[in-house]
């Protein structure tokens, strides 16, 4: 039974939480139709993420196909990210001619 999503597979890092998910819990998701899974890191709340992947410090936290920002710290498979491991970043979108 899936108890997250993930909805850019190209692109995504995270995935969302559609259920409380419990440390130690498998986290099973649908990814461009195939099923995966990774192990929690940690209690993470409904509608939270957790990584998909081994994020590096300063790489873009991805969630829908959107850069939501910037990994504040390593982070690794299975861990919350939120606030504490995730710091704001908005891209320069005027033009530089």
């Amino acid at each position: 039974m899936l108890n997250a999503m993930i909805v850019e597979a190209e692109k995504d890092n995270v995935v969302v939480a559609i259920e409380p998910i419990q440390k130690g819990e498998t986290v099973t998701y649908n990814c461009a139709g195939a099923e995966k899974s990774l192990t929690a890191q940690e209690d993470i709340i409904i509608y939270h993420k957790l990584a998909a992947c081994d994020i590096a410090k300063g790489e873009p936290i991805v969630k829908y196909g959107e850069h939501i920002g910037l990994a504040a710290c390593d982070i690794k498979t299975g861990q919350h990210v939120h606030c504490h491991n995730l710091e704001e970043h908005r891209e320069d979108l005027e033009s530089k001619e």
